[in-house]
């Protein structure tokens, strides 16, 4: 892994260019520029996958996973909803949270191999579909928010950092990024609380 990541520049009310400006290249085939990328962001995205396995091995797997699936959705990477490190970071956090998942999922089914060969029959067409439109419910409300605030919430709720590790990710005062995440936040629960119950 690189040593050292190479500092993102940005202000207080603009997204930095230099990391979506190389997605871009990248998504037109520029080898260069995911090169760039990589150095840029691997250490960050190590750090958050470790953070969430505590385990050095599966965190260097999960990291080459993320920037296999950068490579290969880069194209679908819209500026207008976020900033390029967002998205990364994001996509770091779900490849994650899905070997954590995955990894669960064994362990029971070995646990319930152990003591029988019978389970109970399990409806898991209907839990995917409530989940399915819990996750179109809270897309929707993301879409509403200003990208600075999404970005602010993405890092902290999807990205799992803190306020002040939020404030140092984007350069800007720690008081920004609560209030960023704050206002973010009351939007939401705006959007959502105006949604029927079971729609």
């Amino acid at each position: 892994m690189p040593a050292d990541p190479v500092a993102i520049a940005g202000d207080d009310d603009v997204c930095p260019p230099s990391l979506e400006a190389r997605l871009v290249a990248s998504s037109r085939g520029d080898a260069v520029a995911f090169a760039d990328l990589y150095t840029i962001v691997a250490p960050r995205i190590y750090g958050l996958v470790l953070r969430i396995l505590w385990d050095a091995h599966q965190s260097e797997e999960v990291t080459q996973e993320v920037f296999l699936e950068v490579w290969r959705t880069c194209t679908r990477f819209d500026p207008q909803r976020g900033s390029a490190f967002a998205w990364v970071m994001t996509m770091a956090h779900h490849k994650a949270v899905d070997r954590v998942r995955s990894a669960e999922a064994w362990r029971r089914r070995d646990a319930a191999d152990a003591t029988s060969r019978h389970h109970t029959p399990f409806d898991e067409t209907v839990a995917t579909v409530h989940a399915s439109l819990d996750a179109e419910t809270v897309r929707a409300a993301l879409a509403t928010l200003t990208p600075c605030q999404r970005q602010a919430l993405e890092l902290a709720y999807f990205g799992g950092h803190t306020y002040r590790e939020v404030a140092v990710m984007l350069e800007i005062p720690l008081s920004t990024a609560k209030s960023r995440i704050r206002d973010g936040l009351t939007r939401l629960r705006d959007v959502l609380s105006a949604v029927p119950a079971g729609a």
